[in-house]
């Protein structure tokens, strides 16, 4: 059957409308304003530009965006994602490491870029296993314990900056192994590795959530989790895979930030990474509320925090200034979501039709 609906409707009606609008609208400020930011260069065979650098900064945020999506989408929160990011690479770094945290690093540790403790994919097994475990914690005390998610989390992210920094012994844990950098650093064919990581995380969500049953458990759970269960789904089952697995993501960022700065700070490492993933969440379209959800619209979220803070960073906007300007964005973001928002274009479109068909 034919689809009379006009096509701009159906554009509007699509999950990925909004916030394609909302990145738009940044990339066309940029271009009046700041004309540079898109230009592009090869240095070295990789490329470099302020493109470049919001695909390569936001790709953490994009994969525990991925994991706090399905988190979200059951009705649930996980607090403790940037705890978890701390207390991954805090394995890694100390598994890499030759000397421990209180002991004093000599000359010839540093000038050796290939010393390590431990194998490179022990080391990502290790710190992948770290995380998707805190996951699996935090999954537990929601699905069994029955602990409302936002507390539940909030004793992992309380206590995990502590876990990080025992496992660290209270010291920033500097990382000289040349090998372990490629995740953050590395180039493939000219492009960051950050982002083939990110789109392989990808394709394993979309495959699981689209591909299987299980996105229709977890919307289900998230609608109504008492119908879910007398329809013969587990619940704490779904709910158990998905802070599972948003742990593992939480734990594949962390691979990613240790990589990138080459030092391990318990304290600041993944710091409000989960206020920012809830945002680029919340700036995709779920609603918290669970429901239906889209891994695509959160990664744009994500891409739309990062894009929108190295515009500020263009413009000379102060650091401690950031956060209150991610707050505009994300009210701003959701009041264009709202039902106000949302009538008045219905409106101003419908007016606009039949005076055109007048016209002709």
């Amino acid at each position: 059957m034919k689809n009379n609906t006009p096509l701009f409707k159906r554009m509007r009606e699509n999950r990925l409308f909004w916030p394609l609008v909302a990145l738009a609208l940044i990339f066309i400020f940029n271009a009046i304003f700041s004309p540079g930011f898109f230009k592009l260069g090869i240095l070295d065979g990789h490329l470099y530009g302020n493109l470049i650098d919001v695909f390569n900064n936001s790709a953490p945020l994009m994969l525990v965006a991925l994991g706090m999506t399905l988190v979200i989408a059951t009705g649930g929160v996980d607090l403790s994602v940037g705890a978890v990011i701390a207390i991954s690479a805090g394995m890694g770094a100390v598994l890499i490491n030759p000397v421990f945290g209180n002991e004093e690093i000599t000359n010839a540790v540093a000038a050796d870029p290939n010393l390590t403790n431990t194998p490179l994919w022990l080391v990502v097994v290790v710190t992948l296993l770290a995380g998707t475990l805190c996951g699996l914690w935090n999954g537990i005390l929601v699905s069994r314990a029955k602990i409302s998610p936002m507390v539940a989390t909030l004793i992992l992210m309380v206590a995990g900056r502590g876990i990080a920094q025992l496992i660290e012994r209270g010291q920033i844990m500097t990382v000289y192994y040349t090998p372990y950098f490629w995740f953050g650093n590395g180039f493939i064919l000219g492009l960051p590795v950050s982002m083939y990581i990110v789109a392989l995380v990808y394709i394993i969500a979309w495959v699981l959530v689209r591909k299987t049953s299980i996105g229709l458990f977890i919307e289900s759970v998230g609608l109504n989790s008492k119908s879910t269960y007398y329809s013969g789904i587990s619940e704490k089952n779904v709910k158990l895979f998905a802070y599972t697995f948003c742990g593992f993501c939480g734990a594949v960022a962390g691979l990613i930030l240790g990589s990138y700065i080459h030092a391990i700070d318990a304290n600041n490492i993944g710091l409000n990474y989960e206020l920012d993933a809830i945002f680029a969440v919340v700036i995709g379209g779920t609603l918290m509320s669970g429901g239906r959800f889209s891994l695509l619209a959160s990664i744009i979220g994500a891409l739309i925090i990062w894009t929108f803070t190295i515009t500020m960073y263009i413009f000379g906007v102060p650091a401690n200034a950031l956060l209150a300007g991610r707050a505009v964005l994300v009210l701003v973001v959701i009041l264009l979501y709202s039902d106000y928002a949302r009538v008045f274009l219905n409106r101003l479109v419908d007016r606009k039709g039949p005076r055109h068909d007048a016209t002709n």
